[in-house]
């Protein structure tokens, strides 16, 4: 996702050496992981105890190689040289030891002593050059031992920053080391890591909490999938009740298969419990039923035990919300919309605020030990039970359309924070929220959306006792809330507390964080990091961009599930797991030991498709695709097509600063020759009578024109072309060839993917030039203007 940087009294050079500056620190380890902070101080290597890459295993066989080289040396010259020894046998502990040991690669070969400044070497080489020999097995180095600039140059590093010992008081690599990384707007630098892929539009990702670590993904079709903890996945589904799940095609369709959660005491009972669409004719409802686990194999659901739990008629095709859990009180957790249309327009106050109706509430239902009598039962607590003119099974009231909620888990220490109940609540026309849910609470619509009035007249009365969200944002930061988990894993210390959440619409990755003290909530963007901030073996920094879901798998780590297609037939569905690349807990502290599972089908092991986008600069928010057809409203029910990404911070300019306005003519004579374009030049080619700013995108590189490709075309890369033009804005990127295929030319650009910043498309990430799966029927245009079209 592409930072945004305040241009305002900053020049454009002293902007690109602040970032090539924030860029260049990357603590590694010689495993190719983050470091860490050792469970217990180390004796030898000390100064790395606090953060480093040593164990205390790892600081015990570095003390022992220290004691074998005294052993082998002349104790006068041992006395001089020991100092220079620790030094270097300990930088195998330094946070930035594979850059010292040029090892950031497993692909190339380790060095055997780290890369040292040229002063330090020189010293060294005055009166202890023939330690290296004993240091290093390399005979190449030790052929230059008598030649002090060869011998220096050899140990010297591309990158002087890391040489040692000047690295260790950089200021830049060393102020924030060990803590999550943000850019100068305070974005969150993380990564991800692909776990699954071509799914259709996957809706849930659940465990079963059975300590097999297995992990259980729900595409919206029907179908749900078992991964086994190394990532391979069964060939036979765990449950199939695509037959009965009524969605379809079209982009942006809200029903189909929409949730599940395992019984509490998985496998004892065998159960779990799914939320999907059904329809006949014009009737829709959603159902809740339960099912077994078949007793013959624990990867597949007894698709004849199914049991219908409730079913709750839905007045219109969007809005049905999808969320089960189970809390810790052992009680089913039922999040439904609000029947759907527009301002919840069903009766005199809307379903919302209708305790008699069961849309648009959180339910709390009690399931267990329904083999006889009724299928559930109302939990005594619940708290509307003496309540004669409002349903019993009712929990909160007042919400629109949860969509994704989650339990905390609590701090993994102190417990603190554990069963609060965080949902994501989609908005109407202005904000969208997040809610802590609590019991008997009221949520506010159609009163209120976010911390605004939505309806004047009901939010006006005193009776609605409503409860404020959270956190609220505007829709100019996304348009449809996808809730999200308090992280509570193992592996990322840094990360423990933060609320990591996104919205589907503007692919955005956003974050809270709770002062303790004041019971406030600090917002932070999530970006992806930038430069060599990902580049660690099987990370990489960018994703699709509708955000459908977040799970946390057995052991509590983070994912979320987004597409690039938001159709229930496209398999284009991923799932990334966050990786936090400043601190891992310390290894071997988080190893997990799944409980063996029998397969009795075929495993299709996992083979990642997603890349390492390498660039200098910070990666571009993931772009949205604008759906081709959407005959029914997505969510939320106003939504405008694909969104322009605004920021709530300084906007950046539609041009550079400091160039000129329009494309402008040179003063001197004109030239009678033909100027040869530059790679990177852009043309608009449109049908004839039509107005200048529009049409066909055409490209020139390597002394061709060429077409781009309209896979991943947004406003951001119209923004680009639009400015090389001479024009201050993008109206909007246009798809599917619409001024006109260019047939005669080649494809040269696909998968264009832009910040806005740059200065021409070849600057913005692409599949490579002459690269492409697509045909001219795709071929991309833009509309540019000189007049902001917003105004």
């Amino acid at each position: 996702m592409a930072e945004r940087w305040a241009v305002t009294g900053i020049g454009p050079g002293a902007i690109l050496a602040l970032r090539a500056l924030l860029a260049a620190a990357h603590p590694q380890c010689l495993d190719f992981r983050p470091p860490f902070r050792p469970p217990q101080p180390l004796s030898f290597c000390a100064q790395y105890s606090t953060f480093g890459c040593c164990t205390a295993e790892q600081d015990a066989a570095l003390a022992r190689r220290f004691r074998a080289l005294e052993s082998r040396m002349d104790a006068g010259v041992w006395a001089t040289c020991a100092g220079y020894a620790l030094d270097l046998l300990c930088q195998e502990c330094s946070p930035y030891a594979a850059h010292l040991y040029d090892a950031e690669d497993p692909a190339t070969p380790l060095r055997t002593v780290p890369g040292l400044c040229e002063d330090y070497c020189l010293d060294m080489w005055q009166t202890c050059r023939g330690l290296f020999r004993h240091l290093s097995p390399d005979r190449e180095l030790w052929a230059l031992e008598n030649n002090k600039a060869k011998l220096c140059r050899y140990l010297s590093l591309d990158d002087t920053d890391y040489c040692f010992p000047s690295l260790l008081v950089n200021d830049n690599l060393n102020s924030n080391l060990g803590r999550v990384v943000a850019d100068a707007k305070g974005c969150l630098q993380l990564c991800l890591e692909e776990v699954a892929n071509g799914l259709r539009n996957p809706v849930a990702m659940v465990h079963a909490r059975d300590g097999s670590h297995r992990f259980f993904v729900a595409e919206q079709v029907g179908l749900v999938w078992t991964y086994l903890p190394d990532l391979s996945r069964l060939e036979k589904p765990f449950l199939n009740v695509s037959q009965a799940v009524l969605t379809s095609p079209w982009e942006g369709d809200e029903r189909g298969f929409l949730g599940l959660a395992f019984h509490p005491r998985f496998p004892h009972p065998r159960k779990l419990y799914v939320y999907y669409s059904v329809g006949v004719g014009f009737r829709e409802w959603i159902r809740i039923s339960e099912f077994r686990v078949s007793e013959d194999d624990e990867n597949t659901v007894d698709h004849g035990s199914e049991r219908i739990i409730l079913e709750i008629e839905e007045p219109a095709s969007n809005h049905n919300g999808g969320q089960l859990l189970f809390g810790d009180d052992g009680y089913l957790y039922i999040f439904t919309g609000d029947g759907g249309m527009a301002g919840d327009p069903f009766g005199k106050f809307g379903n919302a605020q209708n305790k008699s109706a069961l849309l648009g509430k959180v339910l709390r239902i009690d399931v267990d030990r329904n083999e006889r009598g009724p299928l559930y039962r109302i939990p005594p607590d619940n708290p509307f039970v003496d309540d004669p003119g409002a349903r019993p099974e009712v929990y909160a009231l007042g919400v629109r359309n949860m969509w994704r909620c989650s339990f905390d888990r609590g701090d993994p220490m102190s417990g603190s924070g554990r069963g609060r109940l965080f949902c994501g609540d989609v908005g109407q026309n202005k904000y969208e929220e997040v809610d802590l849910v609590e019991r008997g609470r009221n949520y506010g619509w159609r009163a209120r959306e976010g911390f605004e009035c939505y309806d004047r007249k009901l939010c006006a009365n005193a009776s609605l006792d409503d409860v404020l969200p959270i956190f609220a944002y505007p829709h100019k930061l996304g348009k449809s809330v996808t809730g999200g988990y308090v992280y509570r894993g193992c592996e990322y210390p840094n990360l423990n507390g933060l609320y990591i959440f996104g919205d589907f619409m503007s692919g955005r990755l956003m974050s809270l964080r709770e002062n303790p003290e004041t019971g406030q909530w600090k917002y932070s963007e999530v970006c992806m990091g930038r430069g060599q901030t990902c580049a660690f073996p099987g990370l990489i920094n960018n994703y699709y961009p509708h955000i459908i879901s977040f799970a946390e798998d057995e052991a509590g780590e983070l994912y979320f599930m987004s597409t690039g297609v938001p159709s229930a037939t496209a398999a284009r569905g991923v799932i990334y797991k966050v990786i936090d690349p400043s601190r891992r807990a310390p290894p071997g502290k988080c190893k997990i030991h799944p409980a063996q599972v029998k397969v009795k089908t075929r495993l299709l092991p996992f083979v990642p498709k997603e890349k390492f986008i390498r660039t200098p600069e910070s990666i571009p928010r993931p772009t949205v695709r604008t759906p081709t057809k959407a005959p029914r409203p997505r969510r939320p029910t106003a939504a405008p097509p694909a969104p322009i990404i605004r920021s709530t911070k300084p906007a950046r300019p539609s041009r550079r600063p400091g160039a000129r306005k329009g494309g402008g003519r040179r003063r001197g004579r004109p030239s009678t020759a033909v100027p040869v374009p530059q790679n990177g030049s852009v043309r608009l080619v449109r049908p004839a009578g039509m107005s200048s700013g529009r049409g066909r995108v055409e490209v020139f590189v390597g002394g061709h024109w060429g077409t781009v490709c309209d896979d991943a075309w947004d406003t951001k890369a119209a923004a680009v072309v639009c400015r090389q033009l001479g024009f201050a804005h993008a109206v909007r990127a246009t798809k599917r060839a619409e001024f006109g295929e260019g047939r005669a030319l080649p494809i040269l650009l696909d998968d264009v993917r832009c910040s806005g910043s740059e200065r021409n498309l070849l600057e913005c990430a692409h599949a490579g030039v002459g690269t492409h799966n697509c045909k001219h029927e795709e071929d991309a245009g833009v509309e540019c203007s000189h007049q902001d079209p917003d105004l």
